[in-house]
């Protein structure tokens, strides 16, 4: 008998986390930290619902944090077995892991240096100690090999073009296959190639984050360009929260493209993230799974000026003529962009420009839904910054993207398991799949558990495992 567990991104876009179980072996597929509401991230410092000495691998999908970013965490717990992804997916790991430790150090330094916790004494969830604890737990898997874990599960990774490295998963376990979807991309991504087909399955477990809702037809470099010019036109400046890693790379694209075709200024583009600046590099080194030209990328990465130190980063904002500033992280929870935000945010001469998916509770969702102010290092700061949300730069395909990948199915699912999304988008995409597909879908409870005897699928309580 199969128990397939749904411990994270089920009612929510964040902490995904799924755990198959057969009587030998439990696998977990992806590792994430719960990220947005207050209510969300307590989960992180839950004790999980599993013991970690049980657990005998994870599969990782792709680098982002919602996915791998609770490894750190299963190390401080013991969790001794192997860690399986895509090399490319390493290499990312390593900077968004020490990145992320490097951000919960400080900001529980500062609470502690300003007296803002409410706790005697902040702690980071983790530290730069346990990542570098589990980065030794990797291990790089060659994309379509198929591998044994444990007694009685096999795993292949499929490129599903979400971001460098990033990978659908399909499990085996007996009789029963399982897809995973991770994230999957666009079939026509600024930078990145269209996913590969999803291969067939008896259990699909699909993300859902625009499962209610289509990119935006207009181009996003025309919505770049507008902005800025209007914005540099009145001596203002821009500044554009960008996750590190995927969507800063294709900003810097978009602004070269705009910059050689002579539709905005030369003026300083600053990348004031070193991760960024890491990230860009090794997607320089793996070109050949991008779109774009090596010459392009050259000539992308030279354009740029990138801040590494501290106090590069705060001249930034003590230079007066207009610039664009490229700052993680891209939902304004943590990092530099946050030190930009208190300095541009209150003068209306400037520009914040969101290009991404904001997930509730977070920064970048209270100020894209029209707040006045915003909480920053226990301050209010005003925004009378004009504040912009550009569409069509998400690395998440829309409902029909989806529709469209799973028609390539000849053969549809016992089972659709709808994840990853707000339960709006979860619910609308299931219906859209049912109606339009005809496939049996269900949206999953968080910490809900089913149990596989062959064709027969039974809901049932999790318990502890």
């Amino acid at each position: 008998m199969l128990k397939l567990h749904f411990l994270g991104a089920a009612g929510t876009v964040t902490g995904s986390r799924y755990l198959l179980e057969t009587e030998d072996t439990q696998i977990m597929i992806d590792c994430g930290l719960f990220q947005g509401y207050k209510q969300l991230r307590l989960r992180n410092w839950e004790a999980p619902p599993f013991n970690p000495h049980r657990i005998t691998a994870i599969l990782l999908t792709h680098a982002h944090l919602d996915h791998s970013g609770y490894l750190p965490v299963m190390a401080k717990r013991a969790y001794q077995g192997k860690i399986y992804c895509s090399r490319q997916t390493f290499e990312l790991c390593q900077l968004l892991l020490r990145d992320s430790a490097h951000l919960l150090e400080e900001e529980a330094a500062y609470l502690n240096r300003h007296h803002l916790s409410k706790h005697q004494q902040a702690l980071p969830l983790y530290d730069t100690d346990d990542v570098n604890k589990v980065l030794k737990q990797f291990h790089i898997i060659d994309e379509h090999t198929s591998i044994a874990i444990g007694n009685d599960i096999y795993a292949t990774w499929i490129p599903n073009g979400h971001i460098l490295g990033s990978c659908s998963i399909s499990c085996s376990a007996g009789d029963s296959h399982f897809l995973f979807s991770g994230d999957v991309g666009r079939p026509r991504d600024v930078i990145m190639k269209a996913p590969e087909f999803p291969a067939k399955t008896d259990y699909l477990i699909v993300e859902s984050t625009y499962g209610d809702r289509l990119h935006e037809t207009a181009k996003p470099e025309d919505q770049l360009r507008d902005v800025i010019n209007a914005t540099v036109h009145h001596g203002g400046s821009v500044l554009i929260p960008s996750f590190a890693v995927g969507r800063a790379q294709t900003l810097l694209y978009l602004l070269y493209k705009l910059r050689k075709s002579k539709q905005i200024p030369e003026f300083p583009i600053y990348l004031d993230s070193p991760m960024s600046e890491s990230a860009t590099d090794i997607y320089r080194r793996y070109a050949e799974d991008l779109r774009l030209a090596p010459e392009d990328v050259e000539a992308m990465v030279a354009m740029t000026r990138c801040t590494r130190t501290t106090e590069e980063s705060q001249r930034i904002n003590s230079e007066r003529w207009p610039k664009v500033v490229i700052s993680a992280s891209g939902m304004a929870t943590g990092g530099r962009v946050l030190h930009h935000l208190k300095y541009m945010a209150p003068d209306d001469r400037n520009a914040i420009v969101f290009c991404g998916h904001q997930a509730g509770g977070t920064r970048g969702e209270t100020m894209v839904n029209g707040a006045a102010t915003v909480r920053i290092h226990g301050q209010d700061v005003r925004i009378r910054a004009k504040v912009v949300q550009v569409g069509g730069l998400s690395a998440h395909a829309d409902y029909n993207e989806i529709l469209a990948w799973l028609k390539h199915m000849k053969t549809p699912p016992l089972r659709t398991f709808i994840t990853h999304g707000e339960p709006p988008a979860a619910d609308s995409l299931r219906q859209k799949i049912e109606r339009e597909l005809g496939w049996h879908c269900e949206v999953p409870e968080h910490m809900s558990c089913y149990s596989i005897d062959g064709q027969k699928m039974t809901s049932m309580h999790p318990g502890l495992l």
